[in-house]
């Protein structure tokens, strides 16, 4: 993060940004293409770069590639700050708002030790019980990392300490294949639900910028179900085999979730309201093609009913600081996106990319496509870096190879938090998880590769069966 990096790296990591604006700026343009997208294309690859970077914190870089847009004349003020009037920008903002309240209630934690009674009695089914926790709580947590590292690590911890497997030479006892699995079902949940991960509702914006497909809640999830599913029951079964723990039974975990459950009480008033907020909005996103609400309404709706009743406090609101960043970044760079569309760099790249993809048969070219979009993953420390430089540019490649958009989207959408099993600074939780010491680099490296191994088999080889049976493609 840029606030742990010397002075003199982030002035490097600055200039760096800068170059980027000033050496494009200044290139003539190609043929067919306007001064003007020339010069946003510059500001916008410069602000991707800063994302990549990360001299400044992303809300900072993009207020910076927003205020570059009107300064320089590129974009009329308005147009420079019309993303923050996007429905998904107060999507995205509505969601963090509904993490909040799982948080702040702890019915988070309640939901986990309610699987953890119920199924942690072997090691095995403990991890399964992290990874159902994750699973339920994910539609309404597009912050992956306040989801594994707000509410599951403490828990992760808690209960490494209860079977003395502490990072060193207890490590393997259990707390090793907690961490991994735990991680790793994490990211498998994240690819699950357009609200899940904070970067999931931009690629909604840019495929419709760029396709003009339309991407809904209920749709994304469908589309994953199966293929997500399949992941979350495999992953922990081949961590477990892969790490070995020592521990196989696990007794005290269920004893540790009674004294927690009975400390907590019966279930409040307040967690009571976000469970019924949370399934009425789940309701309400799944039946959209029914009611006609538009999802940001829906999640909007939720927001006000929490306040209302006092689940969470407008005081809650203004501390929320994931929920104002993210509205920042976001807005800008839909902003910037929009507006490259409407200057007509993007149908210039379609065509271009169209001649170098000519008489390539589409199925392969996307599936080799998705795979250098995932693996390309290892040069990135974020999953919204990744997604800001690459979705656009690889989705119009796999269009023009003749992909079926909605397929090529939901393909890269999903591969865009897939990809952060690599590495241990792939996204927010891998440096929790990592670094609570329990497992070393290699070991870290090795199973996340063979994790992409075995989600990428499922995904692209049981996936496409599946989506055909639901007439994506």
């Amino acid at each position: 993060m840029p606030t742990e990096r010397s002075t003199g790296a982030r002035v490097a990591c600055g200039v760096a940004t800068i170059l980027v604006a000033v050496i494009i700026w200044f290139l003539p343009p190609p043929a067919g293409v306007a001064i003007k997208a020339w010069h946003l294309l510059a500001i916008f690859a410069a602000t991707i770069a800063g994302l990549i970077l990360q001299p400044l914190p992303m809300g900072a870089v993009v207020i910076i590639g927003t205020m570059a847009t009107a300064l320089t004349g590129t974009l009329s003020p308005a147009d420079a700050l019309n993303g923050f009037a996007n429905t998904t920008v107060w999507l995205i903002f509505a969601a963090f708002l509904f993490a909040r309240g799982f948080t702040k209630t702890g019915l988070g934690r309640r939901i986990a030790y309610w699987f953890i009674r119920a199924f942690g009695r072997r090691t095995l089914g403990l991890s399964y019980s992290l990874v159902l926790t994750d699973l339920v709580i994910a539609p309404a947590t597009p912050s992956n990392t306040a989801r594994a590292g707000g509410v599951l690590f403490p828990i992760v911890r808690g209960l490494t300490s209860t079977f003395n497997s502490e990072p060193g030479p207890t490590a393997g006892r259990i707390g090793r294949f907690l961490m991994l699995s735990t991680y790793q079902g994490d990211v498998i949940t994240s690819a699950m639900f357009m609200t899940s991960m904070a970067a999931n509702p931009l690629i909604v914006e840019l495929t419709k910028k760029t396709t003009n497909v339309q991407l809904s809640w209920g749709g994304w999830a469908l589309a994953a179900l199966l293929p997500g599913l399949l992941s979350l029951l495999v992953m922990p079964y081949v961590i477990y085999r892969l790490t070995r723990p020592e521990i196989r039974e696990t007794p005290e975990a269920t004893a540790l979730a009674r004294e927690e459950l009975a400390k907590m009480g019966p279930i409040r008033r307040d967690e009571w309201v976000v469970i019924g907020v949370f399934l009425l909005a789940l309701a309400l996103w799944a039946t959209a093609s029914l009611t006609a609400l538009d999802a940001t309404v829906v999640a909007l709706l939720g927001v006000g009913l929490m306040l209302a009743a006092g689940a969470i406090t407008w005081d809650d609101v203004l501390g929320e600081r994931g929920c104002w960043d993210a509205l920042i970044w976001f807005g800008g760079l839909v902003g910037m996106a929009a507006m490259l569309g409407r200057l007509g760099l993007i149908k210039w790249f379609s065509d271009v990319a169209a001649g170098y993809v000519k008489g390539w048969a589409w199925l392969p070219a996307l599936g080799v496509l998705l795979l250098v979009y995932f693996y390309s993953h290892y040069g990135f420390a974020s999953l919204t870096a990744h997604v800001s430089a690459m979705f656009v540019p690889f989705l119009i490649v796999a269009v023009a190879a003749g992909a079926p958009p909605l397929l090529a989207a939901l393909g890269l959408a999903f591969f865009s938090s897939l990809n952060a099993s690599l590495t241990h600074y792939g996204t927010g939780p891998a440096p929790i998880y990592y670094g609570a010491g329990y497992t070393d680099l290699k070991t870290w490296w090795g199973i996340g590769f063979v994790a992409s191994l075995v989600n990428i088999v499922i995904w692209l080889g049981i996936g496409p069966f599946y989506w055909k049976a639901l007439g994506l493609f």
